[in-house]
């Protein structure tokens, strides 16, 4: 989750009647009723796009022998307390950075960091049934642990760092921080533009969100289908963007969204 805007990063009027993602109040975001209500037990659309993503990297870095190549930086931008987007990194990174602008995720992310909850493993299980996250050498809370960093920090900010890291992931973040399309892109284009040029990312987007309620706490959203997450990424990337919209088979997780979207590609070169 974020904070600061984009027309606060470049200096831009706000835009009238939105509301911005430096007008949410996300150090009030409450960690336990989101994973409560969100990841207490695997979904069937969530187990859907770890099959997805899973299988993307999978592809990318089938054939890579462990000590290969540079060193593989991953980054989860926004991560909030969701963790299968860095779990389904861990195979291939030598570090990962979960980037989190809100105080109270943050400390949550410290404390899973250690060895994080037991209802991750069903997440983690589906994973495991591609040979890159079950043969892993070591256990994956082990493996958590050494090399994630938690960094406190912005996404617009990410337009200092570019191409910095090697695989990426950044899921309900871009189209849930604010009302605001500009903001929506914005967030999408620093996300990529942190990538190095060929780099594998996953992204996840809820699709015709209105807004939502965390612990009684609202939060702004922006309304985007998949023409529009299409639009955001397509620019950017090498190829096409693989976008998969993702149903409701065990009905809305909560009101005011049409669905999910996973998209993913890999980071094109300017």
């Amino acid at each position: 989750m974020e904070l600061r805007s984009h027309d606060a990063v470049d200096g831009a009027g706000p835009e009238a009647g939105q509301k911005l993602n430096a007008d949410a109040p996300w150090d009030s975001f409450d960690p336990d009723a989101y994973i409560d209500h969100n990841y207490r037990h695997l979904r069937s659309d969530d187990e859907e796009i770890l099959h997805i993503v899973r299988d993307h990297f999978s592809d990318h870095f089938r054939g890579r022998s462990a000590n290969s190549g540079s060193p593989v930086r991953g980054i989860d931008v926004g991560a909030g307390a969701n963790l299968y987007p860095a779990l389904a990194m861990l195979p291939w990174c030598d570090e990962i950075t979960l980037l989190e602008r809100s105080a109270a995720n943050v400390r949550y992310l410290h404390g899973q960091r250690p060895s994080f909850d037991r209802n991750w493993n069903e997440f983690w299980n589906v994973l495991s049934k591609e040979n890159a996250y079950c043969e892993l050498p070591e256990d994956p809370r082990a493996r958590f642990s050494r090399i994630v960093a938690i960094e406190e920090g912005n996404l617009f900010d990410l337009d200092h760092r570019p191409g910095r890291w090697s695989m990426g992931t950044m899921f309900f973040v871009a189209e849930s921080m604010s009302t605001s399309y500009q903001e929506f892109e914005t967030g999408v284009e620093r996300f990529l533009r942190a990538l190095a040029p060929g780099a594998p990312f996953a992204a996840a987007f809820m699709e015709g969100s209105l807004g939502y309620k965390v612990g009684g706490q609202e939060f702004p959203a922006c309304s985007v289908g998949k023409d529009e997450v299409r639009a955001a990424l397509a620019p950017l990337s090498d190829g096409p963007v693989e976008i998969t919209p993702i149903g409701m088979p065990q009905g809305p997780l909560r009101p005011g969204y049409e669905g999910m979207i996973v998209a993913c590609g890999r980071r094109g070169s300017e």
